[in-house]
């Protein structure tokens, strides 16, 4: 097998995998779309703009069909329209499922966009998808999942944190609470998963529009998804990112770190540079 088809042949494997995993991430609390769907019902659902959960259940339907090779073409146009909706869960899971299909030109340029979007794991999951086209242009998103969120208030007010520093924090979980008028609240929640830690604002205090808040530390299944892309895109000036995890962190499992200095020694392979023992913290 020469380098060009050896390469084609893992963006094909990692991508089908990597991609699979990020999945619960995008699916609600206590949802399972496993239920099988009609033809007829997945056209149903994926108009049905009143839904967004019937929505997702149609993709992850067609995912199933692409998965075990059936012919899923004829809803590829709903897949790009529904990459723009103003659901976030609804455009993050669409750019999953494009990419599925590295053969698809029009999937690709949708993902260019998405890769810009305001939505973090919208973002996100375009980059990774973009990686099974051979496309590292969402390199920067990608080691972005390596480091800590900042999340910041919408507005001013005073706040009040509903969590505990450490305490594990998913996708929507309520972080913190800002009293904005007497009787009035401002709820915010964590757009991604990972682990919560408090910014320099201390709580019951004024924070302004705009101030960090708190810190999300990633967690282990997007720092795993983020090393697994960088070992088919990373290049030498991402190794120190990489290189942080090649030690012990606390609320990173071994798979991370044996992930990591796989990704190390695979991208120093690819640039020709010379191999150095990684050290153990």
């Amino acid at each position: 097998m020469n380098q060009n088809r050896k390469r084609k042949h893992l963006f094909l494997i990692y991508g089908t995998v990597f991609l699979m995993v990020l999945v619960p991430y995008l699916f609600w609390r206590g949802v399972w779309f496993g239920k099988p769907l009609t033809d007829s019902e997945i056209e149903g659902f994926l108009h049905d703009a009143s839904k967004p959960r019937r929505i997702q259940h149609a993709l992850v339907q067609i995912s199933d069909r692409m998965s075990r090779g059936e012919s899923v073409r004829r809803w590829y146009p709903e897949v790009e329209r529904l990459s723009t909706v103003s659901v976030p869960e609804v455009r993050a899971l669409a750019a999953w499922l494009m990419g599925q299909d590295n053969q698809s030109s029009s999937f690709h340029q949708k993902l260019t966009s998405l890769v810009q979007d305001a939505d973090p794991l919208v973002r996100r999951n375009a980059a990774l998808a973009l990686v099974c086209f051979g496309d590292s242009q969402g390199k920067p998103e990608i080691l972005s999942m390596l480091r800590p969120y900042l999340l910041t208030t919408p507005q001013d007010g005073r706040i009040s944190f509903q969590l505990k520093e450490g305490e594990r924090v998913n996708t929507g979980t309520l972080v913190a609470r800002i009293q904005t008028w007497p009787h009035r609240t401002l709820d915010v929640h964590s757009p991604t998963p990972g682990f919560f830690s408090k910014a320099s604002v201390q709580d019951k205090n004024l924070v302004t529009c705009g101030e960090s808040i708190a810190l999300i530390s990633p967690s282990e299944t997007q720092v795993w998804e983020a090393l697994r892309a960088l070992f088919l895109v990373g290049e030498p000036p991402d190794l120190p990112e990489v290189e942080r995890f090649a030690g012990r962190i606390p609320q990173m499992s071994e798979r991370v770190r044996q992930q990591a200095v796989l990704t190390v020694k695979t991208i120093k392979e690819r640039s020709n540079l010379p191999a150095s023992p990684v050290r153990i913290q």
